[in-house]
């Protein structure tokens, strides 16, 4: 469910017209709900509240001042995959011992930034990221508190560029090698081992892959402290997936999930950490454009927006889908048109949709993405020296800018010719 719905035919986020918000900030931007995103977490907490849990938000999924801060009012923790990331956090009023720090290469002055802030704990990766954490937090006269990210070889049956738990992908290190790893770790004197890490994949619409990869977790769990480790803690990543297309079959609700977890892994006596990202922010934003041409080619209808793979660039770089829609609603049996939906950037890639079966559309009509909340704005760039779109955020009957467009002078006053030329 989101808050993005027609009223009296115009396409509304909350109370808010989103033709009242172009007329504000121009086209293309993007839009958030509030309602949505606190909704998303609360499923996410009542679905774990049979037991100690934390809700991490996955921060590489939106990063934005904002949403981070209704995140820590709301009582969640973050994800965070550099230091970029927990600064942003910090900024944002998340407290450290909230903040877990993932990612294959954190170098050692990120490391000490993060301890010197305050850390929940470093989900750690491999063993010559151990070994530096161990030489920092004992420089700083510390300890570091970690968990071992372990590859459980768990196919997630999700697109290629977004699987994490096969043994090919550079994540963790091999579950077989995980005693051996743990050994090494507890006799670091930098380091406290709280727990194991595992993170399979992004975007899994089955729930199957969860539980093959959570079953071999509880059994290293028992393994580990029957060696004598003190494991209290498991971070079971994120990666429940959203429906994208409205006519598709809905991805397991976190009802399911949580029930789930529970089954597997309720009998362990563990705190359980996940870092949903897409599941919270996803449906909670849309991103609005403007048509600017109807261009008829060779057989074929272009529909050219003044949104480009720049703004919004998971249909260039994983061919995924995101519902297109007329912010004004189409009258019942008003003739479809089939369409690909195309940017102004200087590239064949720079499209949305192929053969896309929409409403008549003309010049200066508003179109928006559903479903683009996630992996929207933090991915998109300056291509074609085209500045980032603003970023709104709706509550009730009230929308803020939560990020402005830059203006032409910004971009080109960010570089510097040397006086030599």
């Amino acid at each position: 469910m989101d808050h993005f719905l027609y009223r009296d035919g115009i396409l509304h986020a909350e109370n808010v017209p989103l033709p009242e918000i172009a007329a504000a900030v121009g086209t293309p931007f993007y839009c958030y709900s509030v309602a949505t995103l606190s909704r998303h977490y609360r499923l996410f907490d009542e679905a774990l509240s049979w037991g100690d849990h934390l809700v991490c938000y996955a921060m590489k999924a939106n990063s934005n001042l904002a949403v981070v801060k209704l995140m820590a009012d709301l009582g969640a923790g973050v994800d965070v995959v550099s230091i970029g990331e927990y600064l942003k956090a910090k900024a944002a009023g998340m407290p450290g011992e909230r903040i877990v720090f993932s990612g294959v290469g954190k170098t050692r002055d990120e490391m000490r930034i993060a301890l010197e802030g305050g850390i929940r704990q470093f989900n750690v990766e491999s063993e010559p990221e151990m070994i530096a954490l161990n030489e920092v937090a004992l420089s700083m006269d510390t300890v570091a508190p970690i968990t071992v990210r372990v590859n459980p070889d768990v196919d997630a049956k999700t697109h290629a560029k977004i699987a994490t738990g096969k043994s090919e992908n550079k994540f963790g290190i091999p579950i077989s090698r995980a005693h051996e790893v743990y050994a090494m770790a507890a006799a670091m004197p930098g380091l406290k081992v709280v727990g194991i890490d595992v993170h399979i994949g992004s975007q899994l619409t089955e729930l199957e892959p969860f539980e093959l990869a959570y079953a071999k977790v509880a059994e290293l769990t028992r393994d580990l402290r029957a060696a004598g480790h003190e494991i209290t803690r498991l971070d079971l990543g994120g990666g429940l997936g959203i429906p994208y297309a409205r006519s598709n079959e809905a991805p397991p609700l976190p009802t399911d999930y949580g029930a789930m977890v529970q089954r597997v892994l309720g009998d362990l006596d563990v705190e359980v950490e996940i870092e949903p990202g897409r599941l919270i922010a996803g449906n909670a934003g849309v991103m609005v454009s403007k048509v600017i041409y109807v261009k008829e080619g060779e057989g074929r209808r272009f529909l050219i927006l003044d949104s480009a793979m720049n703004d919004l660039i998971r249909p260039s770089m994983y061919e995924a889908f995101h519902d297109i829609v007329p912010v004004v609603e189409p009258e019942p049996g008003k003739d479809l048109t089939e369409y690909d939906v195309v940017g102004p950037v200087c590239e064949s890639g720079d499209t949305f949709a192929k053969g896309r079966v929409l409403p008549d559309f003309k010049a200066d009509d508003l179109v928006a993405f559903r479903s683009a909340g996630a992996y929207g704005a933090v991915m998109s760039s300056e291509y074609n020296s085209r500045p980032l779109i603003p970023e709104v955020l709706v509550s009730g009957e009230h929308f803020d800018v939560i990020r402005a467009r830059p203006t032409f002078d910004d971009l080109i006053n960010r570089d510097t010719i040397p006086v030599w030329l």
